[in-house]
Parts: structure tokens; sequence; C-alpha cells
């Protein structure tokens, strides 16, 4: 029977999904732009078809009180400082999960984003100053420095899905940096005049939330709590509290389910199946929580209403304006819209793709992007979408009229960045087939996931000893998601002449209580040079791994079966498995199967087009290194 592709996405023992945070963080977000362009363009037609309509709903004021406390806010006012402080929680939980397990796990690699960040952010700011000196409109800088994650991500799927996927690790790093940055600016240069004894409670409010953190409570409610007094007394304060959003997603740690973690759940969950009593059940979710970091568990309750319902409200709340011919002549002939266009559209790309060439000549290489110069180009383009937080500061900045001409100067650079970042990835199309690659991939060195480096003399290898790609499994013999993969890497191996293929053993002992035993009888087949042929039985023969069914496997392969029964008894090929299972600790590998494709762990789905895309792509990357 044919298998369906979600077949292929799971992993036994509880294990971590096989799509990585990153990619669910990045797959809301460019879906999530789709819903945010159409909230724009709602906003501006509401706008002109009804303009006192839209304006006195968004006036109007909502009052919160809890006994003789209260706030009473206007309805564009609560979107803009409260929703979106949970807007800021979900990006600061990405920064931190990038520190923590991602690309900046090696701290080397924080630096060309950093200053990329920061540059992309100071040359559209002098633009801006420049074309507005003079003016009464140069406090408005601000509104001319910060990309919009949402938007760049979703026009880099559209126009650039030829690109490679760590351009998509830059900008989104870079963007990190870009919000933390004007999240700075805001509480600095936009906040009103501070009421000090506001701001001491808030930071006093801070310090026990350090506190607490540092007294391992794990308490959601916790943290709330604090979090939600912390952000009225900012309010009070006149800082904008949206600050206490992103401070919160920083301190949130990331970390992979560790092999104890999972194997203490495993062990509730049969204790619980023996006896279903509510202490039990209770103990049960405790020990699933604890498996799971809570930086990704608050990622997936959090990021789709940020990216569905936050981010689209605050665009229909803030984007709509005015628009005649009148509004557009005044407007592009207005210092406010020009700087704003000119200091996404030309410092960006400028800002970005200069400090990371600065950083490559002053480094002298050791320093480089993790993509292409044309990639790095076609990104910079993309990063001159500047909207949600844009938005943000013009509404702090400017009202009346001039608020209008942001948000035309605003909205405009969206559409010019679209066109640009379309050209670039189209001229970089034309390029020669090798140099096309260059231009992508670069020459930068990538981070190995794989611990234990693949050794031709030690490893099980299919596929030519010294081939450009090598693929790694880490596989379980009664895992039946390995079973459904197995037919997988055969095809993979029959459509790829230049790919090895190489199985190291993780055994899930705590769920397959005959896994370790198959896995020694492969390793004693290997002792008479016949592993591969007990490999293809043992996953072709998953619900039958007694030592009598492997006995006659081995029968069945024509080996020595009175050394095989020796080498099984004395559990020769132990050692072996141990190795293996060793190497998984080290690399953070807790399910199977876990695919690893030139040393690089491979997430989503092991159906035939995500491994084959994962194998091209590494197989471009080593003719460009090579």
């Amino acid at each position: 029977m044919a298998l369906e592709p979600t077949d292929f996405t799971g992993q036994s023992a509880c294990a971590d999904d096989s799509r990585s945070p990153l990619r669910d963080f990045l797959r809301t977000e460019t879906g999530s732009a789709a819903v945010l362009v159409t909230a724009t363009i709602a906003a501006l037609v509401w706008a002109n078809a009804a303009p006192s309509v839209y304006a006195s709903l968004w006036q109007t004021h909502l009052s919160v009180r809890v006994g003789s406390y209260g706030l009473s806010l206007e309805l564009r006012e609560w979107v803009n400082s409260g929703l979106m402080t949970l807007f800021f929680f979900v990006i600061g939980l990405e920064a931190r999960r990038e520190f923590d397990m991602g690309e900046l796990r090696d701290r080397k690699r924080l630096t060309l984003p950093l200053a990329a960040g920061v540059s992309g952010m100071l040359v559209p700011v002098g633009i801006y100053l420049a074309l507005n000196a003079g003016h009464g409109s140069a406090h408005g800088w601000g509104a001319a420095m910060s990309t919009d994650t949402a938007f760049a991500l979703g026009m880099l799927a559209v126009v650039g899905r030829r690109m490679p996927a760590g351009l998509r690790v830059f900008i989104l790093t870079v963007t990190v940096v870009d919000d933390f940055l004007a999240l700075g600016v805001i509480a600095v240069a936009y906040s009103d005049h501070l009421t000090v004894p506001a701001l001491l409670a808030a930071l006093g409010t801070f310090a026990v939330i350090l506190l607490v953190r540092a007294l391992g409570v794990r308490r959601g409610a916790v943290y709330a709590v604090l979090a939600v007094v912390a952000w009225a007394a900012l309010l009070k304060s006149g800082v904008d509290p949206v600050v206490i959003g992103l401070a919160m997603g920083l301190l949130t740690y990331a970390y992979p389910a560790t092999r104890s973690d999972l194997e203490r759940a495993s062990g509730l969950f049969r204790l619980f199946r023996e006896q279903p009593t509510p202490e039990l059940e209770r103990s049960v979710r405790l020990g699933l929580a604890s498996a799971v970091s809570p930086n990704e568990r608050l990622q997936r309750m959090y990021h789709p209403w940020a990216s569905y319902v936050v981010v689209p409200l605050f665009a229909l709340a803030n984007a709509g304006i005015p628009i005649n011919v009148d509004q557009l002549g005044r407007s592009f002939t207005s210092p406010i819209t020009l700087g704003i266009l000119a200091g996404y559209v030309l410092g960006k790309p400028v800002g970005i793709l200069g400090a990371s060439l600065l950083a490559t000549v002053l480094s002298r290489g050791r320093i480089r992007p993790p993509v292409g110069w044309g990639a790095i180009a076609a990104g910079g383009t993309l990063a001159g979408v500047g909207f949600t937080v844009s938005l943000l500061i013009a509404t702090l900045a400017f009202d009346g009229s001039q608020l209008d001409e942001a948000k035309v100067g605003i909205l405009s650079a969206v559409l010019c960045s679209f066109v640009a970042g379309r050209v670039v990835t189209g001229v970089i199309t034309l390029f020669p087939r090798r140099s096309q690659l260059r231009a992508l991939l670069g020459k930068a060195e990538t981070i190995v996931d794989l611990a234990v480096p693949v050794d031709p003399d030690r490893d099980h290898v299919r596929g030519p000893r010294h081939a450009p790609v090598t693929v790694v499994e880490y596989g379980d013999y009664e895992c039946p998601y390995c079973g459904q993969a197995e037919s997988v890497v055969r095809e993979l191996l029959g459509d790829f002449g230049d790919v090895r293929y190489v199985w190291r053993h993780l055994p899930l002992t705590d769920v397959h209580v005959h896994a370790q035993l198959a896995g020694e009888a492969s390793e004693a087949a290997a002792l008479q040079g016949r592993f591969w042929e007990m490999h293809d039985l043992l996953l072709s023969h998953q619900g039958a791994l007694r030592f009598d069914d492997l006995r006659g496997y081995a029968a069945d392969i024509g080996l020595d079966l009175g050394r095989f029964e020796r080498d099984m008894r004395a559990h020769a090929g132990a050692v072996r498995v141990a190795e293996d299972v060793e190497s998984a600790d080290l690399s953070s590998v807790t399910g199977t199967p876990t695919f690893f494709v030139n040393g690089r762990r491979h997430h989503g789905a092991y159906d035939i087009a995500g491994l084959s895309a994962a194998v091209r792509a590494a197989r471009e990357r080593a003719a460009v290194a090579a």
C-alpha cells in the first residue's frame, strides 16, 4: 500500500518533531505576510470609504479597572502598546532560540549579523536626517530604520525561491537585531516624559522576574502576572511597554530534549497506563512538559496568534490613510516621505551589504556571510521593508498630516523593495550556473551538527566511498518510522549515484524492547561481512525480532550460525551499538529516524522530495567549495 506524505514526518519515542522551531517560525512568518497584506489593503479601503468611522472606532476609549487602579486607553493604543507586546515577546523567543540552539550558538557568527543589523539601521537614519535637515520633521528619524520580519520573509518566499535557506536565517537574525535596537530607540527617544516612581516599580518587578527565574520556577502563570505588572508600570512611567515583551522572550531558555527526560516521560506514561490515577496523570503532564524547552512550547502557543492576529490587527489600526491626488502630491514632495522611502530602499541594502563586505575584509575572510554576495544583496533589498515597527514609531513621532506622509513613505517602501528584490534575484538567475551557485551559496563554512564525523573504515557505508554527499541516519530496527524511511533511502540512492549512506544505531530501549538485540544481531552479521544483508532483513521484519527470529535471518543470509550465536551470547556487538548511541547523544539526537546531510541535521519530512532537496543543496555547496 502506498504511504501518504504525512507518513514520513514522525519520529518514535516521543522525540522532537521532525520540523525545527526555526522552520516553523519561518513558515508562519511567510504565511502571515498574505494576511498582513490583506489587513493593510482593508485598512486603506476602510479609511477612504468611511474615514470618520475608521477614525472614531480606533479612537474609542477602553478602560480596565481593578479596584481603585485602572487604565484607560484608545483602542489603537491597546493594540500598539498592548497586543504588540506579544509580537515582541515572540521575536525575543526566536532570538533566544537562535542564540541557544541555532546558527548563533557559534558566537563568532553573531558578529556579522550584528554589524549588518546596526549598519542597516544607521545608514537609513543618516539618509533620512540628510533629507530632513532644517525641517521640523528630523525627530522622526526612527521611522526609517526597522525591517518588518513578516513582510521581508514573505517577500523572500515569493521572489527568492532559489535563494539558499541560509539567507532566511541571515535576514531573521538581522531583523532580530533590528527590532532589539528599535525597541531601545522607542524607550529612549520616543517615550513620554518619564515618571520615575513608576519606572522604578517596573525595574523592581523585572528584578523579581530575574529572581524567580534564578530559583528555577517553571510556572508560566507566575511570569505572566509579573510581566503584566511590569507592563502596566512601564505604561505609567512613559516608557513604551512593548519593551517588556522582548525582554521576557530573551529570558526564556531553549534547549533540545534530552534522552534522560524522554526516558523519564516514557516511564511515567507506562505507570499511568497501569494505574490511570489523577496524581499520575498530573505527573505525566509535568514530565512531558519538562522534556520540551519552554521556549519551543511558548513559540508554538503564541507565534500563530502574533502572526495571524496581532500584526494584521496592528496594520488594520494604523495603515489607514486617505489616498487622493492632493495627498500623494504633498507626500512625494515631503522630506518625511522621501526620507523614509530613500532610507529603506537605498539605505537598507547599502548598510547591510556594506557592513558585510567591511567585516569580511577587516577580518581577512575569517568572518563571512553564511551565503553568497548575490544572496546578501537580494536580502538587503528585501530588508528595505519597514512596516510594523516603522508604523509604530511613526505613530509616536508624528500626528496629523505628517503621520499620513510617513505612512505613504512606509507603504511605498514596501512596494519598491519588492520590485528591487525581484530585479536582483532576476539578474542572479541570468548568471552561468556555476557563477550563480557561487553568488548564492558563497564559501563560508557551515555549522556541522554531526558531532562524530563519518569514518569509512568504521561506519557502515552504502554507496561510493568518497561521494561528495553523505547521508547519515540514526535508526532503530524496531522503529516503524525507520521502516518507512528505508524505501525512501533506497530510492534516494537509486536516484543519486554520488551519495553515500551511513547507518548508525540508536535503539530506543524504553519503548522498543527488541531494538538493542536487533542492533547487536546486525553487528554480529557485520563480523562476518554481511551487515547490509542483515540490516535489510531486520527493517523488513520489524514485528519479528526475537532471538529465534534473528537466528533464522542469520541462516537465510548464509552466516556461520555457531559463530553468530556465540557472538550474540557474548554481546560482541554491544560496544559498537553503545558507541553509536554515545555519538547520537553528542549530536543531541533523541528520536528515530534522524538524518544528517553532509553533517547538517535534516529538518522536515524525510520523504523522497524532502531528502532529495537536501541532497541537491548539499551537492551544490560541495561543488562551490571544491
